[in-house]
């Protein structure tokens, strides 16, 4: 049966067969209470919003610990860069969600990997990779792969 014709959860296991992260991704996508009649790029939106919702709580996190004025001031700019990183990564996930439902699924891509560059781009501003905000950062790449390989398979449909 072609991937197009499937809807609700034997879609969402038809296509996180082909993420890395299975488990996490069968469970993202049937957290949504519209998942059970949702076809792909329904699926798509609703982990990018998932995805949104991380990058929310990484800006809360980092808003949190900027205010710390026991830390150096090296990793205060650190985070301050981070979290304008961050603005811009929950803008890009807008734009991929608004361009999803034009049915422009190349701006999808192109917004998702700009989004997925601002997260690297805050990393790399943190010094060290096991704070609370490397492992959302990393959950968040998860998140966004999820998102990718859907509209990969979108792309396929035309």
């Amino acid at each position: 049966m072609a991937i197009n014709l499937l809807k609700g959860k034997v879609l969402i296991n038809n296509v996180c067969t082909l993420s890395p992260t299975r488990d996490l991704c069968v469970q993202v996508l049937s957290s949504d209470e519209t998942s059970a009649n949702a076809d792909l790029r329904d699926l798509a939106v609703i982990a990018l919003r998932v995805a949104a919702s991380n990058a929310s709580s990484i800006l809360t996190d980092a808003k949190m610990l900027i205010d710390d004025a026991n830390l150096n001031p090296e990793v205060q700019q650190g985070l301050s860069d981070c979290k304008e990183n961050i603005l811009d990564a929950e803008d890009q996930l807008e734009d991929t969600i608004a361009a999803l439902l034009e049915d422009d699924d190349s701006q999808a891509q192109k917004w998702l990997k700009a989004a997925l560059a601002a997260i690297t781009t805050c990393d790399a501003s943190i010094p060290g990779d096991d704070d609370v905000l490397s492992v959302k950062s990393a959950q968040f790449r998860q998140l966004c792969n999820i998102a990718i390989v859907i509209t990969k398979s979108l792309s396929k449909l035309i």
